[in-house]
């Protein structure tokens, strides 16, 4: 039956015997042509040739260049841990931030087409990378002031590398990967171990539990710990952008890749992540790894590893050669190796001695010195050498604007960013103040410089003590560039920027100008004003300032600004200390440093010239009264509106329980029930009502037995000891917490009604906030004020309104303080703040005095002239200031008047022993003008009926806010604290004279004099 079928298949199809031939020669050429195409792949994957002369074609066009202005072709990198390390991935938000504050893009890399369009693809952007970058700070001369970089410690080329170090880590990743026989080999891809990755990632499907072997080399590791997000390998996508960004970073110089292997085997010993330790931070690269784990001088374990075979030297070379192979192994999980009592790495690594002697990589004779020495990892804290603060200040202050200016969390980041910073400070001149300044802390340094005399030093004082400080800035191109700024304090601790001092007298250089404004704005108000109508103007009786504005404009034939601030200026005051003035929420009275001053009636200017004290607390006080007027309104307003007098006095009782609050939240936050009672019944007298009131208040629910035990604890020792059961109940019963109200309460035990009541909501809420306190008390706060309210209590009531009036004006004040670079939020608000009460910072107030000699106007303070951002890459950025205008923030008239005022206190007043200018040692002299304050902090302690029962000096300053010239102004400081004060009776004149002192270490900042700025800090553009 099948024998016809057979037959008749070949006509029906119609193949005959030559067609068969056909087909059979098909599929013999089909095969020759899969041979051949196996074939080529072999060939490609054992040569790479087709691949390198395609990349290397591709690499030619692989570029970038810089040029100025910002460009448009840049590509930031997502994210990788070197990315965000050295700041490449932070650049925009960077740019963000110093645009912000003034900066510009003044150059930036330009990306080829086709870099651009790589990154675009997703490709890590190929360029030959840096293994080690830092922060880089230079002062305005190019002198390094700071370097820090990481890796600290890092192979400089190829050959520096120990072979025996290479030859192990070939083995161990990469074995073919510098074999000199394969030319154009790509480093990015291990065939055998890729394909047999790929196989094991298969089986996974089914078994969970089979083993994956990495398929990655040394080239796309690197890749992957430099570049990929969170330096892993997350998915199957991403290895594959691992391998392509290898590849194209392999043929940047061409088809031959031998150059560029052995520099991937350096580029991974010195970037290759081994965890991190507490006190160093996260340690990458073989040379800070043996430093920190092993605690290995990185000259010598290379220099053993180099040294040729030795009997004598076998044992050193076995130990350092199983330490570094350790790491080589610890790098495939750090965080797990490298932890305390891991015997894991230790086995490992001796697996890996056997192999690489079986393999014929070292000699059986290092193999077996090497297995018998242990691995010790360094446990030890990371000890850093103790520096100088006094010779950093400079560096430290620019770091930390730095941090605020960039964003950055912490020096720790900050330090390891691809950034030089080129700083306005000339550290030629700040070393050799900070040298004088130190040396004036010895007898024979302060007597070189002058400062033992009148109002000085004392022939028995200790200058050991006293510690000084200097801010001084320059006034050149538009900015207020910092030349100077330093301290002799050994402490991180900054008093030029740090401190809230008082500094004395320098506050009546603020008073001053706060006064001269008003009058300024008296004559904005009236100075138009016809004599006619000046003459129905009724000023407020206590607004001294506008009566005697009325009056001048009424008198007067010369109605310009300028004669008013002139006849300001000659206004008079009295300088006797006999009065008391009510102010700060209390009588104070004040003193004159100089008890000739007592009974003279004294003009402003010659006041500000000798730094009379009582002018200037006068001159305050008609300031307050003018604010107050200004802000409240007449007198009659606040204290006869009955609508007003209830909210001011409801505003002072919410502040003031406010005070009360924290205070005793402070008092009893965080202690128990049972120690927070013992400390509230410490200072109450021992009498039965006391105590049962203290008791029924705190713990209201408590049962008999529990205040019973209480009582007679309390009561122990006193007459009132031997009460008897039934006497307990009744005070039990009689002082309950419903028997009387909050204030009767407090009334009956002598405590502050407030006080009973947060011991008691502690008791209940032991976790509560202070906020959550505030707001709980609030109607507990009220109840407690409510007697302020009463009629009878008018006097007092009149009392707190005036308070929370000059409060207001104190605000006001503190306004006007703060727009002219004050840098506080808020006055001291009492009259003594116009003796220095409020404190002030030594920057602060020499850019006060900047802005005086620069006519009024504020110009930008620079410390930073440029940033120099990821320098040699294709993230390269440079900044710059922008050019920014001067902002008016004084009237000229006013900064002319007061720069005579201050040109006064040199020529004839407290500073004069500037009066003949400063003279330097090429003989050339300039001016000087400015103001002289001598603070004196104390501590007072007073008794009930503000009797004081003790004082003592919690510091002692003298400050001097100067110009120098036409282009130098500043602070220089002296300040001593507790508990050495009390020692020193030094004045302002200690401060004059070190800054006389310090004429030869300015010096080089004269013979700038002929330069633009701008030359010294410019190293010209680059395109």
């Amino acid at each position: 039956m099948n024998r016809p079928v057979l037959r008749i298949l070949p006509r029906a199809t119609g193949i005959s015997p030559f067609w068969r031939w056909v087909k059979w020669l098909l599929v013999v050429a089909f095969l020759v042509v899969c041979a051949i195409a196996v074939r080529m792949v072999q060939i490609e994957i054992q040569t790479s040739q087709r691949q390198a002369g395609y990349l290397s074609e591709l690499g030619r066009d692989i570029a970038f260049t810089v040029a100025d202005g910002p460009s448009d072709s840049i590509r930031v990198p997502a994210g990788g841990p070197y990315d965000l390390r050295f700041g490449y991935a932070s650049l925009p938000s960077f740019e963000e931030r110093l645009s912000a504050r003034g900066f510009a893009v003044t150059a930036q890399a330009r990306n080829s087409a086709t870099m651009a369009s790589l990154a675009d693809k997703g490709l890590f952007l190929p360029y030959e990378e840096k293994d080690r970058a830092g922060l880089l700070l230079l002062d305005a001369r190019g002198t390094p002031l700071f370097s820090a970089t990481h890796p600290t410690l890092a192979y400089e080329g190829f050959d520096a590398i120990p072979r025996l170090v290479v030859d192990a880590l070939l083995f161990i990743e990469d074995r073919n990967l510098l074999d000199p026989n394969q030319p154009n080999r790509n480093p990015a891809i291990d065939w055998g171990r890729f394909s047999r990755a790929l196989v094991d990632q298969g089986v996974r499907v089914f078994d969970k539990h089979q083993p994956q072997p990495g398929g990655s080399t040394l080239a796309t590791q690197i890749e992957k710990f430099r570049h990929s997000p969170d330096g892993r390998t997350a998915t199957p996508s991403e290895k594959l952008r691992q391998i392509a960004s290898a590849s194209v970073r392999a043929y940047l110089n061409g088809p031959q890749t031998l150059p560029a292997r052995k520099q991937i085997v350096l580029r991974y010993l010195n970037s290759v992540p081994l965890a991190a330790k507490p006190g160093t931070g996260e340690v990458s690269g073989i040379g800070d790894g043996m430093a920190v784990w092993y605690g290995r001088d990185f000259v010598e374990f290379n220099r053993i590893l180099h040294a040729p075979p030795s009997a004598e030297t076998l044992d050193e070379k076995a130990l350092a050669f199983k330490q570094v192979l350790s790491l080589m192994i610890a790098q495939r999980a750090p965080s797990r190796f490298l932890r305390p009592g891991n015997p894991d790495l230790d086995r490992l690594t001796d697996s890996y001695l056997r192999l690489l002697a079986a393999n014929g990589i070292i000699l059986t004779s290092l193999r077996d010195a090497a297995l018998a020495v242990p691995l010790e990892l360094n446990r030890t804290a990371a000890v850093h050498p103790r520096v100088s603060f006094v010779t950093r200040k400079g560096v430290t202050a620019l770091r930390a604007n730095l941090l605020a200016t960039l964003g950055v969390a912490n020096f720790y980041d900050l330090d390891r960013l691809d950034l030089t910073v080129k700083a306005t400070l000339d550290n030629t001149v700040q070393q050799a103040v900070s040298e004088r300044l130190a040396s004036a802390a010895t007898p024979d340094g302060a007597r070189e410089a002058g400062l033992y005399g009148f109002h000085m030093l004392r022939p028995h004082d200790d200058p050991s003590k006293i510690a000084y400080s200097l801010t001084l800035f320059e006034r050149r191109d538009g900015a207020n560039l910092v030349r100077v700024q330093t301290d002799s304090v050994n402490q991180p601790f900054d008093i030029n920027r740090g401190a809230r001092l008082n500094l004395g007298s320098t506050a009546k250089l603020r008073t001053v100008i706060t006064y001269l404004q008003i009058v300024a704005a008296l004559h904005e108000r009236y100075g138009s004003v016809s004599v006619v109508e000046l003459r129905s103007v009724k000023p407020d009786r206590q607004d001294g300032l506008t009566r005697w504005a009325v009056d001048y404009l009424s008198r007067t034939p010369d109605r310009s600004l300028r004669a008013m601030l002139d006849a300001a200026i000659e206004r008079k005051y009295s300088a006797n200390p006999g009065e008391t003035f009510y102010t700060g929420g209390g009588v104070q009275a004040f003193n004159n440093f100089e008890s000739t001053d007592n009974a003279r009636i004294l003009t402003v200017q010659r006041a500000f010239q000798h730094s009379v004290n009582l002018v200037f607390v006068r001159m305050m006080r008609d300031i307050v009264h003018y604010e107050m007027i200004q802000t409240a309104g007449p007198r009659s307003r606040w204290l006869n509106d009955p609508a007003a007098r209830h909210a001011y006095l409801t505003r002072f009782a919410d502040q003031e329980s406010r005070v009360y609050m924290n205070r005793f939240y402070t008092k009893y936050q965080g202690k128990t029930a049972d120690d927070a009672l013992a400390l509230l019944l410490r200072d109450v007298r021992k009498s039965p009502p006391k105590v049962s009131t203290v008791l029924r208040s705190v713990a209201p629910d408590a049962p008999q037995a529990w205040f019973d035990v209480r009582m007679r604890a309390a009561l122990k020792g006193t007459k009132a000891a031997s009460l008897t059961d039934e006497d307990l109940a009744k005070l039990y019963a009689k002082y309950g917490i419903d028997k009387f109200n909050l204030n009767d309460r407090g009334y009956i035990a002598s405590v502050h009604p407030l006080e009973l009541w947060t011991v008691n909501y502690l008791r209940d809420h032991p976790l509560a906030t202070a906020n959550q306190l505030q707001q709980a008390s609030r109607e507990a706060r009220a109840a407690t004020y409510s007697w302020l309210f009463k009629t009878r209590y008018q006097a007092t009531q009149d009392r707190r309104i005036k308070r929370m009036v000059e409060l207001q004006a104190f605000e006001e004040i503190g306004k006007s303080w703060r727009a002219l670079g004050y840098p506080f939020a808020s006055l001291t608000p009492s009259y003594a703040a116009a003796i220095g009460a409020s404190g002030d910072r030594p920057a602060a107030l020499a850019q006060l005095i900047g802005t005086v000699a620069n006519d009024g106007r504020a110009l930008p303070t620079e410390r930073i002239a440029r940033l120099e951002f990821a320098k040699d890459t294709p993230y390269e950025t440079h900044f710059a200031h922008a050019p920014a205008p001067a902002r008016a923030v004084l009237a000229p008239e006013i900064a002319d008047v007061v720069h005579r005022l201050l040109r006064d206190v040199v020529q004839g007043g407290t500073a004069k022993r500037f009066a003949g200018g400063m003279t330097f040692p090429d003989g050339r002299t300039l001016d000087v003008y400015g103001k002289t304050g001598t603070g004196d902090q104390r501590f007072n302690v007073f008794a009930r009926g503000a009797r004081l029962i003790e004082s003592r000096k919690v510091s002692r300053t003298a400050t001097f806010v100067f110009v120098i010239g036409d282009r130098f102004f500043g602070t220089l400081t002296a300040y001593v604290h507790e508990p050495y004060a009390a020692r020193y009776d030094f004045t302002s004149a200690l401060s004059v004279q070190m800054l006389k002192s310090l004429a030869p270490a300015l010096q080089p900042l004269l013979d700038d004099d002929r330069k633009s700025f701008s030359d010294l800090i410019s190293n010209g553009k680059r395109g």
